[in-house]
């Protein structure tokens, strides 16, 4: 094992699939002559030339059409955006043509292709610049989302989006890119649709994903100094969900808290806290709870990004409430 930052990884996996398949190619905002806007793609164009490292204008939708179409054509791009908050341009591709297709042509044709970038938010950026997308394409069939929180699961499973043969978005994080991990020498692939138990515990589970692990391991550590020992999971796969994972430890701690970054309407842990509550009831001792980001636009003054986002205290104190300890 060795430690890489979470871009190095990214890397890593872009140009394994590259040297071994030359229908792999990047397309995106800067991602070339600059070597990306947060340098996932330095050194590409060096090694892969111009046709498969391709510099695009600042067209969402029209590079991603371009890209769309040459999925369906046979080839397997992978698109960066510079952020998900842009990516909403490009809509009318993701949705109308790149998730639909296997289906309209009767399975004729298909789109492989990963739409990735950093999402959520990046501190101090504004209500434009500030929004998490989990959900918003996990709610739309033919799309796989995926949202990784290390280096380790973002090599694996960004290995494993480009061999895969359906659309999918890979959702990163601006302010984890620089984030150092242990990833093997060898060469491995993760399985898309599988959750990762990161922590075992007895007394609750905490589920989440993307940077909000962060916060799930922070008030996990905070909680076991009181004596309270929380399992913790991370999603990464946000559709297919793996809600067996979640349901089986469960079973185990008969408590559950979510946390991520989603605005609470129509959100993740909508789902997951439906999933659980219809095919584990029997096995809650206290009610699911969840903490997400407000339910507003994020504003810009650092005190009030403070307020908005999910964090440590707040999760210690939820754990405590569904353990009916006294505050």
């Amino acid at each position: 094992m060795r430690q890489i930052a979470f871009r190095e990884a990214l890397r890593e996996a872009m140009q394994e699939e590259m040297r071994k398949d030359d229908r792999v190619f990047l397309m995106g905002e800067e991602v070339a002559e600059y070597n990306g806007a947060y340098k996932v793609s330095q050194g590409m164009l060096e090694e892969f030339g111009e046709k498969r490292i391709i510099d695009t204008p600042i067209a969402e939708l029209g590079f991603s059409a371009i890209a769309v179409g040459a999925a369906q054509n046979g080839l397997r791009p992978i698109v960066e955006f510079m952020t998900w908050n842009f990516a909403v341009l490009a809509l009318d591709q993701i949705l109308n043509t790149a998730s639909k297709m296997l289906a309209m042509s009767g399975g004729q044709v298909g789109c492989p292709i990963v739409f990735r970038g950093a999402n959520g938010s990046a501190g101090q950026l504004g209500a434009q610049h500030s929004t998490a997308f989990e959900s918003m394409y996990a709610n739309i069939p033919g799309l796989k989302v995926i949202s990784v929180s290390n280096p380790y699961d973002a090599k694996g499973l960004l290995k494993a989006a480009i061999r895969d043969d359906d659309p999918v978005m890979f959702m990163e994080s601006e302010v984890m890119y620089g984030d150092k991990g242990e990833v093997p020498e060898e060469e491995y692939v993760l399985p898309i649709g599988k959750c990762f138990v990161k922590r075992p515990g007895k007394d609750v589970t905490i589920v989440s994903f993307n940077k909000m692990m962060k916060v799930a391991l922070g008030a996990a550590e905070a909680l076991s100094k009181e004596g309270i020992e929380a399992e913790v999971i991370d999603v990464a796969t946000i559709r297919p969900l793996d809600w067996f994972t979640i349901l089986e430890s469960v079973k185990k701690t008969n408590r559950l808290v979510i946390v991520e970054e989603q605005w609470p309407f129509a959100s993740v842990s909508s789902e997951i806290a439906y999933r659980i509550q219809k095919e584990g009831f029997d096995y809650l001792d206290a009610p699911i709870r969840r903490i997400t980001s407000a339910d507003a636009p994020m504003h810009y003054a650092p005190n009030l990004v403070a307020a908005y986002l999910p964090n440590i205290e707040r999760t210690v104190k939820l754990v405590k409430e569904v353990m009916y300890m006294k505050k």
